[in-house]
C-alpha cells in the first residue's frame, strides 16, 4: 500500500470514529443520560475526551433526533474497539430496558 493510500485509510477511520462518538453522544441525549459520565465509568483513568466534548456540540435535542437503536450503537462501539464503553452501555440497556 502506498503512502497516500495509507493516509486515506487513516483519515476514513478517524472520520468513522468521530461519527461513532457522535452516535454515542446522541444516543445518550435521546435516553436522558450523561455521555461524559458514562464515558468516565467505562474509562475512569482517562482525561476528558476532547472528541466527545466536540461531539456534544453537534448533538440535537432528543425531540429533534432520529431514533438510534441500542443494538446498532453497541455494534458500532465494538467495531471501533470500544469494548469497555460497549459493556457499560450494554449494562445500561439491560438495567433500564432501553431500546
Amino acid at each position: 500500500m502506498d503512502r497516500s493510500r495509507e493516509e486515506e485509510v487513516i483519515r476514513n477511520y478517524q472520520k468513522g470514529e468521530k461519527m461513532m462518538i457522535l452516535l454515542f453522544a446522541q444516543w445518550c441525549i435521546n435516553h436522558d443520560l450523561d455521555p461524559v459520565a458514562i464515558y468516565k465509568e467505562a474509562y475512569p483513568y482517562q482525561d476528558k475526551n476532547k472528541e466527545l466534548i466536540d461531539a456534544l456540540e453537534l448533538t440535537v435535542p432528543k425531540q429533534e433526533s432520529d431514533h438510534i437503536d441500542s443494538e446498532t450503537l453497541l455494534e458500532v462501539l465494538s467495531l471501533y474497539g470500544n469494548d469497555d464503553l460497549a459493556f457499560v452501555v450494554s449494562d445500561l440497556v439491560f438495567r433500564k430496558n432501553l431500546k
